[in-house]
């Protein structure tokens, strides 16, 4: 694989990202003492931080990879939400279609660190209802344009509103009528139908989730084989990618386990939005012309790069040709 050469056609495309946005807001400091109200730390905050979290990491992993970015999902008329919509306009991700809903909170999820230790994990969210993308919030003419004016979609589920069943198939008629890839990182929890995508890049525990199977007990194999030939049954799709954690990355088509890699992270320290890197970059190496295998070598490049990073965080061209090929 030419890496730099992949970079270079990645400047050409463009990738629309739908699904749940979110604002991640970092607080740093030391813990010095135990609080005498309560057997807990008492952190002394030395800075804090915000980047954008949820579907809207995945767009800002395009971009850093250079791929141009539309972005659709919700947001609320608060000052988290003007806060996103900086973040989104300093990377250059087009957020025009997103919908602003009056009286909706814009999910924010606060991660107190210490040092290299995540203390506690504050989330601020609404309703799911209040973040839907029917209802008239996304017009199918609105949606349709996007979809013919990108080189590939992903579908990005954090389980909080954005989306639907009906959603899924808007896109998935629109990608079939322009021949557009699709990729979906799903949330089994939510059972939606996805068949016959391009790409569904799920973790270990929800590959296990899509195919119906208990988690393996203490000393047990876990089972690829099986999740790979479930899910196809279920759902079809061109190409599975099944991160999994420190044993790497499994390629799969056909129900079948092509390839397995190992994980190219050296160090981990936040694997905070890996999934994002993971479908990100697979999406657009493969809408770059990359094979399935080079895509997903690709991506795990990606992945062990953000892994060693404290917090959300992308991986850059230099990061990319920094981990050789």
């Amino acid at each position: 694989m030419n890496i730099p050469a992949v970079l270079e056609t990645f400047r050409q495309l463009r990738v629309l990202v739908i699904g749940d946005l979110m604002v991640d807001h970092y607080i740093w400091g030391e813990v010095n003492r135990i609080s005498p109200e309560a057997p807990v730390p008492v952190v002394h905050v030395a800075r804090e931080s915000h980047t954008a979290g949820g579907a809207a990491n995945v767009a800002l992993n395009l971009a850093s990879l250079g791929v141009a970015s539309e972005l659709i999902g919700s947001l609320g008329a608060d000052e988290a939400g003007r806060r996103l919509r900086t973040l989104l306009e300093t990377a250059k991700i087009d957020s025009s279609r997103c919908a602003t809903v009056a009286g909706a909170s814009t999910i924010v999820k606060t991660r107190v660190i210490a040092r290299t230790q995540q203390l506690c994990r504050i989330d601020h969210e609404g309703a799911r209802d209040s973040y839907t993308l029917e209802n008239g919030r996304v017009p199918d003419d609105h949606l349709d344009a996007a979809v013919a004016a990108a080189d590939a979609v992903i579908v990005s589920d954090y389980a909080k509103g954005a989306i639907t069943q009906s959603l899924v198939d808007r896109v998935l008629v629109s990608a079939r009528r322009h021949e557009t890839l699709v990729a979906v990182d799903p949330k089994p929890s939510r059972h939606l139908a996805f068949d016959g995508v391009g790409l569904i890049t799920p973790n270990r525990h929800e590959a296990l989730e899509l195919a119906g199977l208990p988690e393996p007990g203490v000393g047990e194999r876990y089972p690829l084989e099986e999740a790979c030939r479930r899910i196809h049954e279920k759902f079809s799709p061109r190409l599975l990618v099944i991160t999994l954690g420190a044993d790497g990355m499994a390629v799969c088509r056909g129900g079948e386990v092509e390839h397995v890699m190992p994980t190219e992270a050296r160090e981990v320290f936040d694997v905070s939005g890996a999934g994002d890197t993971v479908i990100a970059t697979l999406t657009a190496a493969l809408a770059a012309g990359c094979s399935p295998i080079d895509a997903a070598r690709l991506a795990n490049k990606a992945a062990g790069v953000v892994v060693a990073k404290m917090g959300t965080a992308t991986a850059s061209p230099a990061d990319l040709l920094a981990m050789g090929r």
